[in-house]
């Protein structure tokens, strides 16, 4: 059993969805590892994770609509506002989605569906550096 680990950085010019997959296939092409599991990992509580299509640009908009009026920018729906009016949302964003994702590997390739894509789902409105841990565990 082999085990790698690489800490990515994923630049969110903006609140939305950043696909980073090319990142994830090229660090677990570099580890040669043939089957195995793969674990990404969020280190931050105002952006999250997805899988998602990535086929149609439309679903990215309406994803991050809907998330809008989910978790809406209302400074009297919060007490929370430490770091500005988007914080408390973003946070409430990250609750309902996730930080981790599992992801199998099979034949030095992550077992992705045919439209599917790892995403950066950033929930502040300003531009972001974040940090992403990707642990591949295999042999």
């Amino acid at each position: 059993m082999r085990q790698a680990i690489h800490h990515l950085q994923v630049r969110a010019p903006a609140r939305g969805l950043v696909e980073f997959t090319q990142h994830v296939r090229a660090f677990v092409e570099e580890t040669a590892i043939d089957t195995g599991l793969l674990t990404v990992f969020c280190r931050h509580t105002s952006a999250s994770l997805l899988i998602q299509e990535n086929a149609d640009p439309s679903v990215r908009r309406d994803m991050e609509r809907y998330f809008a009026t989910l978790a809406p920018e209302d400074a009297s729906r919060y007490e929370h506002d430490t770091e500005g009016p988007d914080d408390m949302p973003a946070h409430l964003r990250t609750a309902l989605t996730q930080v981790q994702l599992s992801i199998p590997v099979e034949h030095g390739e992550p077992v992705l569906g045919t439209w599917q894509g790892l995403y950066l789902f950033e929930h502040r409105r300003h531009p972001q550096s974040r940090e992403i841990v990707l642990h591949l565990i295999g042999e």
